[in-house]
Parts: structure tokens; sequence; C-alpha cells
């Protein structure tokens, strides 16, 4: 059984740090949205844009779910990521905060532009510091080529990651696909899912 776990962890790691990077291939895109219906091994999904998509998984999916955490988890020399928006004084307001478990420190470590609002970006590195500023704890978070310092709300969603399971993909479920591979009849196809349990959201 401890070996299945540890594979399983490997798995995730190496799938998580194999889409959360910067989607720049033609022939691949990003989803969010909401499940619609499955339909045998078709996921019907309709996006944030209003647009509904068909998905499919490869062999061997990896189905993750996000969870909630709290700035509380969170601890000097920890890996975590975040999307946000960069300020006039050079600081990032974080939409949200993932802590990554320790197998997946280094995952899409780097600051560099995201797509979940507009002019958004995403910086993932290792926490620094942590320190209480004016409008909420402030985030030191040191990556290969620099360091930011990520502004912490009390809107900021914060979440972290478990090993999730086919059945509680269902209607209703919120997902987000980081890099589906477009098939010629016009379906999508990833091998990895991320989804909110409990009717959260995937804060991506």
């Amino acid at each position: 059984m401890f070996g299945i776990v540890l594979r399983a962890l490997a798995a995730f790691s190496l799938a998580f740090v194999t889409t959360i990077l910067p989607a720049s291939a033609q022939d691949t895109v990003r989803v969010r949205g909401t499940i619609q219906g499955i339909d045998g091994p078709v996921y019907v999904v309709r996006t944030r844009d209003g647009s509904e998509v068909k998905l499919t998984v490869t062999d061997n999916p990896l189905f993750v779910a996000i969870v909630p955490g709290s700035m509380a988890d969170i601890k000097p020399g920890m890996f975590v990521g975040s999307a946000g928006m960069m300020q006039e004084d050079g600081t990032q307001k974080a939409l949200e905060v993932h802590i990554f478990p320790e197998s997946m420190r280094g995952t899409g470590e780097g600051h560099y532009d995201w797509d979940l609002l507009p002019k958004s970006k995403m910086t993932n590195g290792n926490v620094e510091q942590a320190v209480t500023g004016v409008d909420g704890p402030v985030l030191s978070v040191k990556y290969k080529d620099g360091e930011k310092k990520l502004v912490v709300t009390p809107q900021t969603v914060v979440v972290t990651y478990e090993i999730g399971k086919r059945e509680e993909i269902k209607p209703g479920t919120k997902i987000f696909v980081a890099a589906a591979k477009k098939l010629p009849d016009g379906t999508l196809q990833t091998p990895r899912i991320t989804y909110g349990r409990n009717g959260a959201g995937p804060a991506f």
C-alpha cells in the first residue's frame, strides 16, 4: 500500500509540473468551467465564457482535488504558487495562494503571465519570510530568477491539494484543466483534471 501511495504522489507531481506551466503549444488549451453532464467517457463542460466543450481523459488519468487551506498552514521554507495582480509599488496582490506538498516542490517555478484575469501574473517559489502588512500578511517568495512580495488579503483564497477520485467528478463540479489537447473530432483530451471538492472551485 505504501508503494502505491508513493507512486501516486510521484505521478501527481509529474502531471502537475507538466500542466501548470504556461500553455504555449497551439494545439493545447486551458479549460475552466463546470461539469454540465457526463455521457459515457465524455465530460460536457460549460466554460467560464459560456461556451460548451466536450472533454475526455487519457488512459490512467489523474484526478486532483483542491481543498481549503489557511495562512496558518504557510511557513517559511514551503513552496507556494499564487496568481495575482501587480501593484504600483511592485508587490503582487494575491488572488489565491496554493500550498504545494513537498513532493511538488519546484512546480512551475518563476514569475510569468497568467490568464486568470487580464494582466494577472503567476508566481511560484519558496517562502522566505512571512510578515504582517497594512493590507494583510505579506509573503516574500523567492524563485530562481528573482523574488516577489505577495500581499494576502481577506479575499485571497488559500488552498492545497489531495489525490482525488474519478467518482467525485459529477454535474456541478467545477474543474480546471491546464493543457487539454485538441483532437480532430473537436473534443479535448487531458491526462489530468483538477477539481473543487464539495462545491468549491479551483482557484486558478
